[in-house]
């Protein structure tokens, strides 16, 4: 299955009317729909549909096709969330930490955070194990952390990509 990424924000969201609206829905839930069953979905022929998407794309709205895998039968069924606390917190700090977590593959994500602590990481892993020795090979060794925070997934209940396009 492929997944669309988005990226939406007032100033574009106010532009969109309901057939760009339409065409975000079906292919966030299918990125692989052909022109033509995208546009008989839509209702709009297939050329005023296809210059849609190209504008969605030329936009930003629409930021990348990719396929979506099955972390469990790829034998990645651990997933870490961790809270990270930082030494400093200027600007050349955060830099330094957030450019670090790029380099790890298995931080699929890495969220800035209000309140007490400064980022949400989330790690996917296929041990227990694995994960203790990303912690301590990597984890406790990037840029000026104080304190890491870690919390086990024991189910996933909901996990979806698909954001909420409501109609204006």
């Amino acid at each position: 299955m492929l997944q669309i990424k988005f990226t939406l924000s007032i100033k574009y969201f106010m532009k969109l009317d309901k057939f760009d609206r339409e065409i975000l829905r079906v292919m966030q839930k299918d990125a692989t729909v052909s022109m033509a069953d995208l546009s008989q979905k839509v209702g709009l022929s297939h050329t005023p549909c296809w210059r849609r998407v190209k504008r969605l794309e030329a936009d930003k709205i629409i930021l990348q096709k990719v396929t979506l895998l099955d972390s469990k039968k790829l034998n990645l069924g651990v997933s870490v969330f961790i809270y990270v606390t930082l030494k400093n917190h200027d600007g050349e700090s955060l830099n330094d930490f957030e450019k670090a977590v790029q380099s790890i593959d298995s931080i699929v994500e890495c969220h800035t955070t209000s309140g007490e602590k400064d980022y949400l990481l989330k790690v996917i892993v296929e041990s227990i194990e694995e994960y203790e020795h990303l912690l301590k090979t990597k984890l406790t060794n990037l840029p000026l952390v104080d304190h890491l925070s870690s919390t086990f997934a024991l189910k996933q209940v909901k996990n979806t990509t698909e954001l909420p396009i409501k109609n204006l």
